[in-house]
């Protein structure tokens, strides 16, 4: 919105704002193939209906599957100042009733949702060196946290660690190292469980990365970790940080 009026005088009409606990509905616009089993649906909630959300956060889809409604939550991977379409970021999971039907969708198919909802939120960037932590598709909530994280251009480094099994489930690589171009203060390195042959990135794992850069090497405690990914793997990380003497409430983490 332009703050070139006072909010009295815009002449524009008001998209009403979306209570989160109010089912809404929202269309397709547009997909895009990450590869074979990830992709993003951008979604635009319709009857002008403005969704506010704090980077991190997600939404509560409402799946009919089977005869029944299943339902299932997906992080919001845009960025809040991008305009009124969402996009979440998801994987197909194997015997994953939700992805699959999600997955089976087209461009003009609608689908229903609460949310925003939860408290993995980035609003301001913290007043220390900042590091995400993304596994997969986990990048989808770390993604506008970044973004919000940049956009207030501050003293402290900001830095991603981002791993998956293979090079292709990297996503978004042109962005990050557009930002990395842009952005002086923003690093991002990509580590790679099953590299091939070829690829010059680090190898390993998250955890073994994490202990080398910020618990091995120095005893700076001050940094603020957000984190993402499935499974225990999460919880690890979170176990390691915090054993090592970081503040608990400094690193934050979303486990799928």
């Amino acid at each position: 919105m332009s703050d070139s009026l006072p909010f009295a005088e815009s002449k524009v009409p008001l998209a009403p704002v979306v209570d989160s606990r109010t089912p809404a509905e929202a269309v397709i616009e547009r997909i895009v193939a990450h590869t074979s089993e990830a992709r993003s649906l951008f979604l635009r909630p319709t009857q002008r209906q403005h969704l506010t959300f704090k980077p991190g956060q997600f939404l509560s889809l409402s799946l009919p599957v089977d005869g029944e409604v299943l339902t299932r939550p997906y992080s919001i991977a845009s960025n809040p100042a991008d305009g009124e379409v969402l996009e979440i970021c998801l994987n197909l999971v194997p015997n994953g009733r939700g992805s699959h039907y999600l997955f089976s969708l087209g461009v003009g198919a609608k689908v229903r949702f609460t949310g925003p909802w939860g408290t993995f939120v980035l609003e301001q960037p913290p007043a220390a060196e900042c590091i995400f932590i993304a596994e997969g598709t986990g990048i989808a909530p770390i993604r506008p946290m970044i973004q919000r994280a940049l956009a207030c251009d501050g003293q402290f480094f900001v830095r991603l660690l981002y791993g998956a099994e293979y090079e292709q489930e990297l996503l978004y690589r042109d962005e990050l190292q557009d930002w990395m171009s842009r952005h002086p203060h923003f690093t991002c390195e990509a580590i790679l469980r099953s590299p091939t042959a070829t690829w010059t990135g680090l190898r390993g794992s998250l955890i073994e990365r994490a202990e080398q850069q910020y618990v091995r090497r120095d005893d700076n405690r001050a940094r603020h970790f957000y984190i993402c990914g499935v499974g225990t793997p999460v919880l690890q990380l979170r176990d390691l940080l915090r054993g090592a003497g970081y503040q608990r409430r400094a690193v934050l983490y979303e486990k799928w």
